[in-house]
């Protein structure tokens, strides 16, 4: 096991550091828009335009991995979001840092896109839970780490965005110096909206609502900390409490998943989810008690997409569960681009408090929506209820993560790419592409 796990240590590193930076950058930003006073709204705006990108990223991912390969796609991405994080540094221009957000997450959905193909490529069947598990916390662990970092540098200075870049230039150098071949030749997982509506509309619900809420509070969390009086290094470990709660989270999540209904789990955490966020809201405790209350938000929220992404596939063959992580992506996406929005506009309006009523309004929505006799059970798949995997639930993903779940029938993804295959030379070809084969071909006759 420790063998295999080395295995896959580069690529395990560069996601590490991938990570950090994305975590201390995000925070970063709202604290110093924070500190100069920009309005709830416009920090909101910039960390939508950053799950905006993450989404827009996985197409143009694709064709970029097609036309230059993984290691020049990745070097490439790692370079622009570089760029992008310098740029901050640059001007305080809130719209060209809308910009520069938005080229950020369409660069690092890249670098993801890259990453898992590769980890599918060179993980074996027996390896797959455990690849995919230890994908899931290094993610966590990157982020927690992000946030450690204002515990040692607690002033806001350029130095933060100089580690930032740091980060990302240092990713490249395990995957650009591997001596590993390509992985195989990238296929778009295809969006199948009108069947998974009509399968899993509690799943997806929950899909989009735990969206909503790390959305929003990866993007105004820490300006909630510091209108509630939080030093920066005290916000750097609020942050790192919360996120590394939902990762000690996830392994007690996923056993109570395998014995108990998946549905009567999600509700039961929605409610007590409610509680704790209107209590946060209340700030009635002192400090070390609203620390408490945040790891008890943390270990809740961030088990809400796992659960919701295992009760989806309960109820999906194995021959669509690539295009269901495509469909989950884009409504995760969706959620994650509207909460920052909307909970800075109840922010700008009510005060800071409003961002775990906001919260709490979400959370109430499960409550209703997703109950045992609300799923029916009409497709349930033969081996449900399936194994539970970790997830990290804040797009530090892809469609092709689905690839990676040892969940994922390998012949069925093996013969759905060969569909596709099949599909693009049935295509015509355009009149372009006809004039470049007849030139191709007078090259190549004799003369």
């Amino acid at each position: 096991m420790s063998q295999a796990l080395m295995a896959f240590s580069s690529l395990y590193f560069a996601t590490l550091l991938m990570l950090l930076g994305s975590g201390l950058l995000g925070t970063y930003l709202g604290l110093y828009l924070a500190a100069k006073e920009v309005s709830e709204i416009w920090i909101g705006v910039l960390m939508t335009g950053y799950y905006v990108g993450l989404v827009m990223g996985a197409s143009i991912g694709h064709r970029m991995i097609a036309r230059v390969g993984h290691i020049r796609a990745f070097v490439a991405s790692a370079g622009v979001v570089t760029a992008s994080v310098l740029g901050h540094a640059l001007t305080d221009n809130v719209s060209i840092w809308l910009a520069l957000r938005v080229l950020t997450g369409m660069a690092m959905m890249c670098q993801y896109m890259v990453l898992e193909s590769w980890l599918n490529e060179r993980a074996e069947s027996h390896q797959r839970g455990m690849v995919f598990a230890s994908y899931m916390v290094v993610t966590f662990l990157g982020l927690v780490l992000g946030q450690v970092v204002f515990t040692v540098m607690p002033t806001l200075q350029i130095e933060h965005l100089l580690f930032v870049a740091m980060c990302f230039s240092l990713c490249l150098v395990p995957v650009a110096v591997t001596k590993q071949i390509h992985p195989a030749p990238l296929h778009p997982a295809p969006l199948k909206v009108k069947l998974f509506v009509e399968r899993i509309p509690q799943a997806l619900t929950t899909i989009a609502v735990a969206g909503l809420m790390l959305g929003a509070f990866y993007g105004m969390a820490p300006v909630f900390a510091k209108t509630a009086g939080l030093t920066t290094s005290q916000i750097g470990i609020f942050m790192a409490v919360t996120i590394c709660a939902g990762l000690m989270a996830q392994w007690p999540a996923g056993w109570l998943s395998d014995r108990l209904d998946r549905s009567h789990l999600i509700q039961l955490n929605a409610i007590v989810l409610t509680g704790v966020s209107v209590l946060i809201a209340l700030d009635l405790l002192p400090g070390m008690a609203l620390m408490v209350l945040t790891s008890l938000f943390g270990l809740l929220v961030f088990t809400l997409y796992p659960l919701a992404v295992a009760l989806a596939n309960d109820h999906v063959e194995p021959d669509d569960r690539v295009p269901l992580s495509a469909m989950l992506l884009v409504t995760f996406g969706l959620g994650a681009s509207v909460g920052p929005l909307a909970s800075s506009a109840m922010m700008k309006l009510w005060g800071a408090d409003m961002l775990y009523v906001f919260m709490a309004c979400c959370s109430l929505v499960l409550v209703f929506r997703v109950r045992a006799g609300a799923v029916t059970g009409e497709h349930l798949v033969e081996e449900a209820p399936l194994h539970f995997m970790p997830a990290a639930g804040n797009l530090a993903s892809s469609p092709l993560a689905a690839a990676i779940d040892p969940r994922v029938d390998e012949q069925a993804v093996a013969d759905q790419m060969q569909d596709d295959v099949v599909e693009e030379e049935a295509a015509p070809l355009s009149e372009a592409e006809v004039a470049a084969a007849d030139a191709d071909q007078d090259d190549h006759r004799p003369g």
